[in-house]
């Protein structure tokens, strides 16, 4: 019996130095912050468990509604949203909200994380720093900010602009669920820089699409050193506060996961509510341009919905040209999704818990289902 007790209690003790001795140690960090508060991976209210800094808001400009808001939605689409976990489902037409219903308890005030919607955040900002003269252009190569990669026989050939469109060839294994994946460590360890540079281009740039979290926390990183260069002081959650937020008039500060230096976790978790992040759909609708003043240049936004190295993705944006009608979208871990139909002039919010398997069926759904709408 004793021998019993000393092998339970010395068991998770050689566990857990295990995983801190072989460099593990962020697996706890993940367990603590998944498993022990009821999840299995991350979720989409974790900015509770995780450092945060500020995106602040200014005066707010209240959405303009439609005549008949708020327009019930269709049976199929409220039965397909309650079984997949949704909290959210928006539905904006000619830039009126037409349709807006929340589930399992969750209200327009609600923050929670865009996940890999970030991504497309953060390549609208490098739009803007390159518009500033932050940085040159998107062929400027990535070791003018970077050095670290100078050694890199193909990191020194990487352009800025392939880290958005995935294009760059950094070695990575884009995978959420199992404990020993860099994602996954990136996600829940100190220090993403350092993590980050250590690593290498196993490719050469432009070769092959491969969708990767390091290529935009590696663009982020890119972005945070050129601003630092002309003011000390600012981080991209100012940025995007200062170039985005406020000038969209969003209705509340939102909050952006940092890790232990500091680092906002730029692929993912910018979080907010939905109302606010239909407006970035809408500014994509209307190619840059928000109450009548140009917050990014139109043949920025123009690029960024167009394939790129493939069909499905631009710089930073998901592309569907062969569904009717055609669109693109911001996508997030979870099925957290923008979608923009311009033939329709149509923005479409859905955030939620989980989503089913079937990403593309999904989203067909939803435009379906909000095209009835306007019927």
């Amino acid at each position: 019996m004793k021998k019993t007790i000393i092998i339970l209690f010395l068991a998770p003790l050689l566990f857990i130095l295990g995983l801190l001795v072989s460099g593990h140690g962020y697996i706890l960090t993940a367990i603590s912050r998944t498993y022990l508060v009821g999840n299995s991976t991350a979720n989409i209210n974790d900015h509770q468990q995780f450092e945060t800094r500020l995106i602040k808001a200014g005066q707010t400009q209240a959405w303009a509604t439609s005549r008949d808001f708020p327009k019930a939605l269709p049976p199929e689409l409220t039965s397909y949203l309650e079984k997949h976990n949704a909290i959210a489902f928006l539905v904006l037409h000619k830039g009126q909200l037409l349709s807006e219903q929340y589930f399992k308890g969750y209200d327009q005030t609600n923050k929670t994380n865009s996940f890999s919607m970030a991504k497309t955040l953060v390549t609208l900002l490098l739009g803007e720093a390159i518009e500033e003269g932050y940085i040159e252009n998107l062929q400027q190569p990535i070791t003018d900010f970077l050095p670290e990669f100078n050694k890199d026989p193909n990191g020194k050939l990487v352009s800025i602009g392939s880290l958005s469109t995935m294009t760059s060839g950094y070695e990575w294994d884009e995978h959420y669920y199992s404990p020993f994946s860099p994602t996954v460590e990136l996600f829940y360890g100190d220090d993403v820089e350092s993590f980050l540079l250590a690593g290498h281009f196993s490719s050469k740039p432009e070769e092959t699409f491969y969708y990767s979290s390091a290529s935009t926390q590696l663009l982020g990183i890119i972005l945070d050193r050129a601003l630092k260069q002309k003011n000390p002081e600012m981080t991209l959650s100012r940025y995007l506060s200062e170039k985005f937020w406020q000038p969209l008039g969003m209705n509340a500060d939102a909050l952006w996961h940092l890790d232990a230096q500091g680092m906002e976790l730029a692929y993912c978790c910018v979080n907010t509510n939905a109302r606010n992040f239909a407006k970035f759909g809408q500014l994509m609708l209307q190619n840059g341009r928000w109450q009548g003043q140009q917050l990014i240049v139109p043949f920025f936004v123009q690029m960024m919905s167009q394939p790129y190295k493939v069909d499905s993705y631009g710089y930073s944006t998901w592309i569907n040209q062969n569904h009717s009608p055609k669109y693109h979208a911001f996508r997030g871990h979870l099925g957290q999704r923008i979608i923009i139909v311009p033939e329709q002039e149509l923005v479409i919010v859905r955030l939620g818990e989980s989503r089913g398997d079937d990403i593309v069926g999904a989203e067909s759904l939803y435009i379906k289902q909000a095209l009835s709408l306007l019927e």
